[in-house]
């Protein structure tokens, strides 16, 4: 007696490698990925060994250049605007912090002309950023 099989076929795509190589790609690039602060901008700040004071919620980032160029944000400014743009926080400055990211070559003198621009526009908090020092755990 001839019996007759039946015979079916399921066709199934297994996906799962594919998502595994798709998790693996978007881990890899989440670890890879550097976070910029300041595109465009290339500033080596000096090194210091003081340590690391929390970040304030207020805070205006100014980056001085080794040329002298001054950015707030990635925005070129010049002195004059600075001083202006300063003046505007108004009361507000003495709860704002203000961040000089001067380059390690920058003239003193014009670090020190940002600063005092910043205390006469009334900003009471002044830091100015660095980085550690290399070979430090």
């Amino acid at each position: 007696m001839g019996f007759r099989r039946r015979t079916t076929t399921d066709v199934r795509v297994d996906i799962t490698p594919m998502v595994d190589v798709v998790f693996l790609l978007l881990i890899f690039f989440m670890i890879s990925t550097t976070f910029v602060e300041a595109p465009g901008i290339d500033i080596h700040l000096p090194e210091a060994g003081a340590e690391v004071l929390e970040r304030e919620a207020r805070e205006l980032k100014v980056y001085l250049s080794r040329e002298g160029d001054i950015f707030i944000g990635d925005e070129r400014t010049s002195f004059a605007d600075l001083q202006g743009r300063l003046a505007g926080y108004g009361p507000q400055a003495a709860q704002t912090t203000f961040m000089l990211l001067a380059d390690r070559d920058a003239r003193h003198g014009r670090v020190v002309e940002l600063m005092d621009a910043a205390r006469a526009a009334g900003f009471t908090r002044l830091a100015i950023a660095t980085e550690e020092p290399q070979g430090r755990p």
